[in-house]
């Protein structure tokens, strides 16, 4: 049977009530270059560069702050994000590393011929128009071992006597 209330006394109120408050923070820290391979550039002259990649480590460092200030005097926070991020790159093929390093080497050897023989040849264009550095001027030694052939001929005629 079904049950029913008895008199005029029964009373049901519903009153919901719901309050939230909170703050929230968004912070981030964005890494260029984390992890982007190291690049050694050689030469660069006459557009022939030689650039190599290497095993590389990156260390990141952060440090960020907040501090929040409500209408309420009473509430007022201050948060600390601080941290480092540490990255290695090291290349699967290390042959192709080798294989740059040799090409770099050979680079520098280049660069310094050609140097000596610019440097001689400027040198022995100076000694032919009669020109040379002053002796003990920073630059005197740069033409110091550029000589002509003909003095280090031994003269023909004493050989020829003895």
């Amino acid at each position: 049977m079904p049950a029913y209330a008895e008199g005029d006394d029964t009373y049901n109120t519903s009153a919901p009530e719901s309050t939230a408050t909170g703050n929230v923070t968004n912070q981030a820290v964005q890494f260029q270059n984390n992890g982007a391979p190291s690049r050694q550039q050689m030469g660069g002259y006459n557009g022939r560069a030689i650039a190599c990649n290497g095993p590389t480590m990156t260390f990141s460092p952060f440090w960020m702050a907040s501090e929040n200030k409500p209408y309420d005097p009473e509430s007022y926070s201050r948060g600390w994000n601080y941290g480092a991020q540490v990255n290695f790159m090291v290349p699967l093929d290390y042959s192709t590393v080798e294989q740059c390093k040799a090409l770099g080497r050979r680079q520098n050897e280049k660069m310094r011929v050609d140097y000596e023989l610019v440097r001689s040849l400027k040198c022995a264009e100076l000694m032919t128009k009669g020109f040379t550095f002053r002796p003990g001027s920073r630059v005197e030694h740069m033409c110091s071992d550029i000589v002509p052939i003909v003095s280090l001929l031994k003269p023909q005629t004493t050989e020829n006597n003895e």
